[in-house]
């Protein structure tokens, strides 16, 4: 007897339809799995052995192959225990089936039966809703399906109970879910911006960057108050919209980070790995590629503190990703794509003791270290960084002073006005702020009066600017504008503009 059961596979973010064929015949108990598993598809053998047993049913007879189809793709992870035990019972003649057309079934078991959660459900119900009507899923995962519409989600607790819906011996109602509901929810982050004392100027730097989603980076001696700063940049970004939310959640989804964050993310991610990551950490990677740090900190903050301790091809690899918002990982079976449209913010210190630029403190350091410690970072990466801010480190009157500055509240309120413009502006593109807008773009959006262009074009001559840092500095200049709420750029937004360009001044 033969039956077959519909299930799913991810890859990417994209999900494909798996058919899971369940056959036996006579002979010795046990069962063979083809379709080019792997160890964790191979091991469910044992896995839904126990499980049938352990959930009143008896172990079938007979030997058992189950074939994983399209055969000639790799199959990884638990979710295949579900249809698999499923499968077994209705060629055993244990259960029979009276719903199983057009539904999907997927869950790893545990040994006594009951259903555990599995990753990458949101990509598999947004992929396969238009083929199948009805998705059966572990209960811990049902919020997460319940996010797409036009799909009927019925979650399940254990085998037993999957088994009697199937049968039609017990009803379970669908599972829904109020998704604007979960964009109500405020986020506590524990610190503000009201807290920090004095640093005016790196604050509307910071404020800037977040308007427009600019990469920054803050070179200071240790103290100044840069992680400090960086850490309370997600305190002032606006929530994501549904359609960012979906897209970020995908990524969480596919890579089982999902756990404790609930069904939707609604709040930008900050990401901030350890200088000793590697470069697949960074860029994603592995044997199926899976997504790395880039792709975490999509439409969020990529923050990497200590910036020249990274490894000098971790860094490189940066460069691509900034440039086209997304990663293409290619492997000899596959080529995936990540989306990575994420905001670099960067601190490190000017020199190897620290002190190079402090005006309380003498530097140590010898020329060749200083020349040696910057050369760490090419200039082919700085130049991809929008706002190059120095930060000095707090007089002694400033630190035993109250703190005096607007909530992070107040900020993020004005942030989320200049943002609302950018979505209009850029409405029906793949763009949706300011930092990542195309060439042509540029030329349509940024429209400059006589005395900002000629304030450009001197600021080019004295600070030497590459073509990038050009389109770079009216980036900037148009999210200033966008804070102020007007539409022709300014010599002022001009000049704050090329003020954030801290590297190219020291270079002359």
């Amino acid at each position: 007897m033969l039956v077959k059961i519909c299930s799913a596979a991810v890859l990417g973010l994209e999900a494909y339809q798996i058919e899971v064929e369940v056959d036996s015949s006579k002979g010795l108990p046990g069962q063979s799995i083809v379709g080019l598993p792997d160890a964790s598809v191979r091991e469910s053998r044992d896995r839904v052995k126990a499980a049938i047993e352990n959930s009143g049913f008896k172990a079938p007879p007979g030997y058992f192959t189950i074939n994983l189809a399209p055969a000639d793709t790799k199959k990884e992870g638990p979710l295949y225990d579900l249809p698999i035990a499923v499968g077994m019972l209705l060629v055993s003649n244990q259960v029979k089936s009276t719903c199983l057309d057009e539904t999907i079934l997927l869950g790893e078991l545990s040994l006594d039966g009951s259903v555990r959660a599995v990753n990458g459900m949101l990509p598999i119900c947004m992929s396969l809703k238009k083929k199948h009507k009805r998705i059966i899923v572990p209960k811990a995962n049902a919020d997460e399906a319940a996010l797409v519409e036009d799909i009927e989600v019925i979650p399940v607790e254990s085998l037993k109970e999957t088994c009697e819906f199937i049968a039609g011996e017990k009803k379970i109602l669908p599972h829904k879910i109020d998704v604007r509901a979960l964009f109500n929810k405020e986020v506590e982050h524990g610190f503000d911006f009201a807290d920090v004392k004095g640093q005016g100027h790196v604050k509307r730097a910071l404020e800037v960057a977040a308007a427009g989603s600019h990469n920054l980076l803050l070179v200071g001696s240790p103290g100044s108050g840069k992680t400090m700063l960086a850490r309370r940049l997600p305190t002032i970004l606006p929530p994501l919209s549904l359609e960012e939310a979906l897209e970020v959640t995908k990524l969480y989804s596919v890579t089982g980070l999902l756990s404790g964050k609930g069904s939707l993310l609604t709040s930008r991610p900050f990401r901030s790995p350890h200088h000793t990551t590697s470069d697949i950490g960074i860029i994603g990677g592995g044997r199926i590629p899976r997504p790395g740090e880039v792709s975490l900190a999509h439409f969020g903050v990529l923050f990497l503190d200590e910036f020249p301790e990274f490894e000098r091809k971790v860094l490189e690899v940066l460069r691509q990703p900034l440039e086209d918002g997304q990663v293409t990982i290619s492997r000899a079976h596959s080529s995936l794509s990540y989306p990575a449209q994420f905001m670099l913010v960067a601190a490190m210190n000017p020199c190897p003791c620290g002190k190079l630029y402090d005006q309380q403190q003498s530097c140590i350091c010898a020329p060749f270290e200083i020349q040696r410690y910057w050369k760490k970072l090419s200039g082919p990466l700085l130049d991809r960084i929008d706002i190059q801010l120095e930060v000095q480190r707090l007089k002694p009157d400033e630190l035993s002073a109250l703190p005096v500055g607007e909530s992070s509240k107040v900020i993020r309120q004005r942030i989320k006005q200049a943002r609302e413009i950018q979505l209009q502006r850029y409405k029906g593109t793949n763009v949706y702020t300011n930092a990542h807008m195309h060439p042509k773009q540029i030329k349509a959006c940024c429209c400059l009066d006589k005395d900002a262009e000629a304030l450009l074009k001197s600021a080019i001559v004295h600070l030497n600017l590459s073509g990038r840092a050009y389109d770079k500095v009216l980036k900037v200049a148009r999210t200033i504008a966008d804070l102020e709420g007007v539409e022709i750029i300014k010599p002022s937004h001009i000049a704050e503009a090329t003020q954030y360009r801290f590297l190219d001044r020291q270079s002359q």
